[in-house]
């Protein structure tokens, strides 16, 4: 093949750069805000003895636990993981999930500066994934700014930050998919904004942000089959990661309203079955506590619970959110259908047990 002549000279243009400018569509200013707080979480667990994960219950086991967070590696002795987690106050408090440090012997935060401290755990909510920890150190980066969840909206963009995969401190783009996400089977109580900017292992218990760089939710799992990320993530909205870690500082824990009952969501069958119309909407509890709060006020099994408090109740976990929000002590009005009538009982909350957890 023959050559072409040598070029003796090429003359290439050189961009001029303002260093006050930021280039069109960047998001420089918004992670520049909100990066400083968010942290690295390393968590190690000395295991005394191997187990397999049949005799030890770990999550991992569980096909729908690896449905949305991918496979995990083996226990191993002794084990270590990462996450993120978020500065929101100029005392050290840190926002992370529960599921990040639940099982934490010893947990070291990196800040951004390079540093690592030692975190405490304050308290952790397993039934929203959300935990609170402190750590003690001076010169702590800013607490990011927290945002208004009303008012992001579908097509927003937003900004997922945290350790994926332990490389170190990333940033990805997307959109706000969804809001108000539930059913999706992670935790007790769901309310995700949903996006599709790129969340992997490790960047749970990070930040999402808007482009003011205002933390607007804390990044929780992934809808994966391999523990990458495939366009679909959900994260916790600020103001129930705001109430929880609220009442965790105030109380030392969440306390959640409770009536003692066993829901059961209505399907064509179970209408049929029990003689309603098909367009019958409530929930029916097909057990009841003996002794409880909702046997005290006269619900018996059987029931059809169509509203709490004059709101409608479509399905259980909406009946648990119902509850959970009106507290323990409180006074709440069931709408029932029992047969052919609809009866109005009061029923005297109790407090939500503890669930049982694996550490």
């Amino acid at each position: 093949m023959q050559m072409s002549s040598m070029v003796e000279s090429v003359t290439l243009r050189e961009g001029t750069y303002d260093n006050s400018e930021i280039s069109p569509g960047s998001y420089h200013e918004a992670v520049k805000k909100s990066m400083p707080a968010v942290v690295n979480i390393f968590t190690s667990k000395e295991n005394k003895k191997p187990k397999t994960r049949k005799e030890h219950g770990n999550k991992s086991a569980d096909p729908l636990f690896k449905f949305f967070f991918g496979d995990q590696p083996p226990d191993a002795e002794p084990s270590s993981s990462l996450g993120s987690g978020v500065i929101v106050s100029p005392e050290g408090i840190i926002l992370t999930n529960y599921h990040v440090i639940s099982d934490a012997d010893e947990i070291d935060v990196a800040l951004s500066d390079g540093r690592k401290v030692k975190a405490k755990i304050i308290g952790g909510d397993p039934e929203t994934d959300i935990a609170v920890l402190k750590i003690d150190a001076k010169q702590l980066p800013t607490a990011i700014t927290l945002g208004k969840v009303e008012s992001i909206h579908v097509g927003d963009v937003v900004l997922a930050i945290g350790n994926p995969f332990g490389v170190g401190q990333t940033v990805t783009s997307g959109i706000i998919s969804a809001v108000g996400r539930d059913h999706v089977g992670i935790n007790t109580f769901e309310n995700f904004i949903q996006t599709d900017a790129a969340i992997n292992p490790g960047n749970s218990g990070g930040a999402l942000v808007d482009t003011r760089g205002h933390l607007i939710g804390i990044n929780t799992a992934i809808y994966s089959n391999n523990g990458g990320s495939m366009g679909i993530g959900f994260a916790i909205p600020i103001n129930l990661a705001k109430q929880v870690m609220e009442s965790i500082l105030n109380n030392g824990s969440v306390t959640r309203g409770w009536i003692g009952v066993e829901p059961q969501n209505l399907s064509m069958e179970l209408l049929e079955s029990l003689g309603l119309p098909k367009n019958t909407e409530g929930v029916l509890l097909s057990g009841v506590l003996e002794g409880g709060p909702a046997a005290r006020g006269g619900v018996k099994p059987g029931d059809l619970l169509v509203a709490v408090n004059g709101s409608s109740t479509k399905d259980v976990r909406q009946l648990l959110n119902q509850i959970a929000q009106i507290g323990p002590g409180n006074e709440a009005t069931l709408k029932i259908l029992r047969k052919d009538k609809e009866l109005e009982l009061n029923v005297q909350t109790g407090k939500r047990p503890t669930p049982k957890t694996n550490n």
